[in-house]
Protein backbone atom coordinates (compact mmCIF):
# COMPACT_ATOMS: atom_id res chain seq x y z
CA UNK A 1 0.00 0.00 0.00
CA UNK A 2 1.74 3.50 -1.01
CA UNK A 3 2.71 5.96 2.05
CA UNK A 4 1.82 9.15 2.01
CA UNK A 5 4.24 11.76 0.77
CA UNK A 6 3.96 13.86 4.04
CA UNK A 7 2.28 13.50 7.42
CA UNK A 8 -1.11 14.64 8.45
CA UNK A 9 -0.46 18.68 9.70
CA UNK A 10 -4.30 18.69 11.27
CA UNK A 11 -7.09 17.08 12.67
CA UNK A 12 -8.95 14.87 10.86
CA UNK A 13 -13.25 14.75 11.31
CA UNK A 14 -15.90 12.60 9.60
CA UNK A 15 -17.26 14.62 7.19
CA UNK A 16 -19.38 13.43 4.25
CA UNK A 17 -20.14 15.39 1.05
CA UNK A 18 -20.77 15.34 -2.35
CA UNK A 19 -17.61 16.50 -4.59
CA UNK A 20 -16.11 16.78 -7.51
CA UNK A 21 -12.29 16.69 -8.04
CA UNK A 22 -11.02 18.37 -11.82
CA UNK A 23 -7.07 17.73 -12.51
CA UNK A 24 -5.48 21.17 -13.29
CA UNK A 25 -3.50 19.92 -16.41
CA UNK A 26 -6.06 18.06 -18.41
CA UNK A 27 -9.70 19.19 -16.74
CA UNK A 28 -10.66 15.42 -15.98
CA UNK A 29 -13.45 15.44 -13.33
CA UNK A 30 -14.16 12.78 -10.88
CA UNK A 31 -17.52 13.14 -9.12
CA UNK A 32 -17.22 11.68 -5.39
CA UNK A 33 -17.80 12.10 -1.99
CA UNK A 34 -15.19 13.15 0.98
CA UNK A 35 -15.42 11.23 4.56
CA UNK A 36 -12.72 13.24 6.30
CA UNK A 37 -11.86 16.56 6.18
CA UNK A 38 -8.98 18.92 8.27
CA UNK A 39 -7.71 22.11 7.95
CA UNK A 40 -5.01 20.88 5.89
CA UNK A 41 -6.84 18.15 3.37
CA UNK A 42 -9.69 15.40 3.28
CA UNK A 43 -10.21 11.89 2.25
CA UNK A 44 -12.01 11.55 -0.87
CA UNK A 45 -14.17 8.31 -1.34
CA UNK A 46 -13.98 7.08 -5.25
CA UNK A 47 -13.22 4.01 -7.11
CA UNK A 48 -11.87 5.90 -9.75
CA UNK A 49 -8.77 8.01 -8.71
CA UNK A 50 -5.72 10.43 -10.25
CA UNK A 51 -2.17 9.28 -9.27
CA UNK A 52 -0.07 10.63 -6.15
CA UNK A 53 1.05 14.57 -7.00
CA UNK A 54 -1.69 15.22 -9.46
CA UNK A 55 -2.71 18.77 -8.52
CA UNK A 56 -6.05 19.07 -8.36
CA UNK A 57 -9.54 21.62 -7.72
CA UNK A 58 -11.73 20.22 -5.14
CA UNK A 59 -15.51 21.37 -5.16
CA UNK A 60 -17.11 20.08 -2.23
CA UNK A 61 -20.86 20.80 -1.42
CA UNK A 62 -22.69 20.54 1.60
CA UNK A 63 -25.45 22.79 3.20
CA UNK A 64 -26.25 24.83 0.09
CA UNK A 65 -22.20 26.39 0.41
CA UNK A 66 -19.48 25.41 -1.55
CA UNK A 67 -15.75 25.05 -1.19
CA UNK A 68 -13.63 25.08 -3.91
CA UNK A 69 -9.94 24.80 -2.74
CA UNK A 70 -6.64 23.40 -4.46
CA UNK A 71 -5.48 20.02 -3.33
CA UNK A 72 -2.58 17.43 -4.35
CA UNK A 73 -2.95 13.38 -4.28
CA UNK A 74 -0.31 12.94 -1.50
CA UNK A 75 -2.38 9.16 -0.50
CA UNK A 76 -4.06 6.52 -3.11
CA UNK A 77 -5.68 3.40 -1.98
CA UNK A 78 -6.74 2.12 -5.75
CA UNK A 79 -10.60 1.18 -6.25
CA UNK A 80 -10.90 2.83 -2.34
CA UNK A 81 -9.75 6.46 -2.75
CA UNK A 82 -7.69 9.21 -2.36
CA UNK A 83 -5.92 11.84 0.47
CA UNK A 84 -5.66 15.16 -0.87
CA UNK A 85 -3.40 17.84 0.86
CA UNK A 86 -4.79 21.57 0.42
CA UNK A 87 -2.57 23.65 -0.93
CA UNK A 88 -3.89 27.06 -2.03
CA UNK A 89 -7.34 28.37 -0.86
CA UNK A 90 -8.60 32.07 -1.51
CA UNK A 91 -9.60 34.08 1.77
CA UNK A 92 -13.41 33.58 1.73
CA UNK A 93 -12.65 30.07 0.76
CA UNK A 94 -10.16 29.53 3.73
CA UNK A 95 -12.78 31.22 5.74
CA UNK A 96 -15.64 28.19 4.89
CA UNK A 97 -13.07 25.59 5.35
CA UNK A 98 -12.10 27.22 9.01
CA UNK A 99 -16.14 27.42 9.74
CA UNK A 100 -16.52 24.07 8.79
CA UNK A 101 -13.85 22.88 10.85
CA UNK A 102 -14.75 24.52 13.48
CA UNK A 103 -17.97 23.26 13.34
CA UNK A 104 -17.17 19.56 13.02
CA UNK A 105 -14.63 20.22 15.78
CA UNK A 106 -16.65 20.94 18.98
CA UNK A 107 -13.68 21.22 21.07
CA UNK A 108 -10.49 18.39 20.34
CA UNK A 109 -12.43 15.45 19.29
CA UNK A 110 -9.40 12.79 18.59
CA UNK A 111 -9.40 9.33 16.11
CA UNK A 112 -8.99 6.51 18.46
CA UNK A 113 -5.71 5.31 18.72
CA UNK A 114 -3.38 8.92 18.64
CA UNK A 115 -2.86 9.57 22.05
CA UNK A 116 -5.20 12.37 22.44
CA UNK A 117 -5.89 13.67 25.79
CA UNK A 118 -9.55 11.58 26.23
CA UNK A 119 -7.78 8.63 25.65
CA UNK A 120 -5.24 9.34 28.20
CA UNK A 121 -7.69 10.84 30.78
CA UNK A 122 -9.87 7.64 30.34
CA UNK A 123 -6.79 4.81 30.41
CA UNK A 124 -6.34 6.51 33.78
CA UNK A 125 -9.60 6.90 34.96
CA UNK A 126 -11.74 3.50 35.29
CA UNK A 127 -14.66 5.47 35.52
CA UNK A 128 -14.69 6.64 32.13
CA UNK A 129 -13.26 3.35 30.24
CA UNK A 130 -16.07 3.41 27.80
CA UNK A 131 -15.80 7.20 26.35
CA UNK A 132 -13.04 6.37 24.09
CA UNK A 133 -14.69 2.87 23.10
CA UNK A 134 -17.91 5.23 22.79
CA UNK A 135 -15.99 8.28 20.41
CA UNK A 136 -14.50 5.29 18.01
CA UNK A 137 -18.12 3.59 17.58
CA UNK A 138 -19.80 7.02 16.91
CA UNK A 139 -17.19 8.00 14.17
CA UNK A 140 -17.50 4.26 12.71
CA UNK A 141 -21.06 4.92 12.01
CA UNK A 142 -20.03 8.36 10.61
CA UNK A 143 -17.74 7.15 8.02
CA UNK A 144 -19.96 4.47 7.21
CA UNK A 145 -22.62 6.41 6.66
CA UNK A 146 -24.71 4.74 9.00
CA UNK A 147 -25.16 8.41 10.95
CA UNK A 148 -25.80 11.11 9.46
CA UNK A 149 -23.73 13.91 10.05
CA UNK A 150 -26.11 15.52 12.47
CA UNK A 151 -26.52 12.62 14.29
CA UNK A 152 -22.96 12.01 14.64
CA UNK A 153 -22.57 15.60 15.90
CA UNK A 154 -24.95 15.58 18.49
CA UNK A 155 -23.89 12.30 20.35
CA UNK A 156 -20.30 13.66 20.36
CA UNK A 157 -21.64 16.81 21.54
CA UNK A 158 -23.60 14.45 24.32
CA UNK A 159 -20.34 12.70 25.35
CA UNK A 160 -18.32 15.80 25.17
CA UNK A 161 -20.66 17.18 27.72
CA UNK A 162 -20.42 14.30 30.30
CA UNK A 163 -17.36 14.44 30.42
CA UNK A 164 -17.50 17.65 32.19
Amino acid sequence: MPKALTKRSSERYPFVASCVATETRSSVRISARTSDLGAGGCYVDTIAHFPVGTDLVLDVKRDGKALTIEARVVFLQAGIGIGLSFTTATPDQQALLDQWITELSGGPIAKPGTGSELHEAAASDTENYALPVMYELILLLLQKGVLNEAEGKSLLRKLKEKRR
